[in-house]
């Protein structure tokens, strides 16, 4: 199963996909907010697409960004398509990393589980 991650800069992207990695899930971060290809997140056809997202504020706290809400609300709008396709949304302001893997780790075991029929391991 194909995992693909999405979500604004500084979302949480990059460490989600190497905690699902851990888990053993083949997951792969799609730099959607940066491209203007609608479509981007479609190009290794995902069984699965999660958006991440995160408040400007927060995204400052996570790394130092020298732009400011405009540049938010135009990764916004790169994501639309993406966001109205994804599985699961996660707000990621109040969560912890290991919350943030949970909820998806939850989701991922709930669409093997659905999708073949029989529980996963």
């Amino acid at each position: 199963m194909r995992v693909a991650i999405t979500g604004v800069c500084a979302s949480g992207k990059t460490t989600l996909v190497q905690n699902l990695r851990q888990h053993h899930v083949e997951a792969y971060n799609v730099a959607q907010e940066h491209s203007f290809v609608k479509t981007l997140w479609q190009k290794k056809n995902p069984d699965v697409l999660i958006m991440l997202d995160a408040t400007l504020p927060v995204i400052k706290k996570r790394r130092n960004v020298p732009w400011g809400e405009e540049r938010l609300i135009a990764q916004h709008e790169r994501l639309i398509n993406a966001k109205e396709h994804a599985q699961l949304f996660i707000q990621t302001d109040a969560l912890s990393i290991e919350e943030v893997t949970g909820r998806a780790l939850a989701y991922i075991r709930r669409f093997e589980h659905d999708y073949s029929g029989r529980p996963t391991a």
